[in-house]
């Protein structure tokens, strides 16, 4: 089992990239909102971000 997920986001400032999560250090959604604060790639500003629904 891969102890990494990839997850597709949408930053604040609209950019929409692959992100890494660690499922061991999440809290849930119901702990701290559905957004998390990721460095974009694209822009390289820490915004928040939020899944992108397929």
């Amino acid at each position: 089992m891969d102890a990494m997920e990839h997850t597709v986001v949408r930053c604040a400032g609209g950019h929409v990239f692959r992100a890494v999560s660690f499922p061991l250090q999440q809290l849930g959604p119901g702990r701290i909102g559905p957004a998390r604060l990721i460095r974009c790639p694209r822009c390289a500003r820490l915004r928040h971000a939020v899944r992108v629904e397929r």
